[in-house]
């Protein structure tokens, strides 16, 4: 017989997660890691199997426990922890109404804090970078083709990788103004200018790969070679090959992933003087101040902005010291 924790969490994940709120897949299976391990720390931990794991046992405490675990056994850094404790927060905030009676015990598990951590630098390349970065694929070759393609969408739309293994040929608009639909958090569509180069690349491509005429529309947009859509590990993969490659020790040595791709428009965007709620809507964020960290880590806007407002109060005028003999004989005395 099922356990009360269990049920509970069935629904939470089945009802709740996906039926009412309508989360992704990709966001319940983080969700779902968070209980994994929440029910391994329980059986090694705590030596309580998971087929005998109740609500009863699972108090603030226990929550405590299983977040110091996360980082000193599991060596977790404070923002995977504080996501875990995040996923952990939402089923304590829905059971509240599921049983009233535990409210008290929900309540101090959703006052547990989460840790502090500093805020990480944006991680990006410089225009430079990436356009060395792209112009690696060998266009003469059908993969290189494909790849080229892929880099370019990838980095053009700030897209997050999952919404490019997710395209569909329907979501390409290539006649004025192009454009792409990404499907991105909560399943929100959004739709990101193509710059016209990339617009180039992608027709081509569906040209050659016989996408452009009627009843391919559902076809994914980047496949492999047995027809099925790129995944994440393999979007990264081809990547991650690329960089191998590249002369520049400053590319090849960087930690490179497609979200960084994503963080390099964003920067460079910025840095050519769009405004931060045009870029909230390519990258589609929710809330501005998630845009406003590529305004804080800008060091070229900062540069151009003190620029535009600096009077001249420090003087650069230098007493003419090196025509000074004795100043020079000084010197050399020393």
């Amino acid at each position: 017989m099922a356990t009360d924790f269990a049920v509970f969490l069935r629904r939470f994940l089945t009802g709740h997660l996906a039926g009412e709120r309508g989360y992704s897949p990709n966001t319940i299976a983080s969700y779902r890691d968070a209980f994994k391990l929440l029910i391994c720390y329980f059986r090694d931990e705590r030596h309580i199997p998971p087929e005998r794991l109740t609500l009863e046992q699972i108090d603030a405490a226990a929550i405590t426990g299983f977040l110091t675990w996360l980082q000193t056994s599991r060596r977790n850094s404070a923002s995977t922890r504080n996501q875990r404790l995040a996923a952990i927060d939402s089923f304590f905030g829905w059971m509240q109404s599921q049983d009233p009676a535990r409210m008290a015990c929900c309540q101090d598990i959703l006052a547990i804090p989460a840790k502090k951590q500093d805020r990480p630098a944006v991680a990006h390349l410089t225009v430079q970078q990436t356009r060395q970065l792209l112009a690696l694929p060998d266009r003469h070759t059908r993969t290189g083709r494909r790849n080229a393609t892929l880099l370019a969408t990838l980095y053009d739309t700030a897209a997050r990788v999952q919404e490019v293994a997710d395209l569909r040929v329907r979501d390409i608009r290539l006649h004025d103004p192009a454009m792409a639909a990404l499907t991105g958090k909560g399943r929100k569509t959004r739709h990101v200018p193509l710059d016209r180069n990339t617009a180039a690349l992608l027709a081509a491509y569906l040209t050659e790969r016989r996408l452009d005429s009627a009843g391919h529309e559902d076809h994914p947009v980047f496949f492999n070679q047995h027809g099925s859509k790129l995944s994440r590990g393999g979007i990264a993969w081809i990547l991650g090959k690329y960089q191998a490659q590249a002369t520049d020790p400053a590319l090849s040595n960087a930690h490179l992933s497609p979200h960084i791709l994503r963080h390099s428009r964003a920067m460079h965007l910025y840095d050519a003087g769009v405004p931060l709620p045009y870029i909230r809507d390519i990258l589609g964020h929710v809330d501005l101040s998630t845009t406003e960290i590529y305004a804080r880590a800008s060091t070229e806007a900062k540069r151009k902005a003190l620029e535009a407002a600096y009077t001249d109060v420090v003087t650069a005028d230098l007493a003419e010291w090196n025509q000074n003999p004795e100043l020079l004989s000084w010197l050399a005395s020393l």
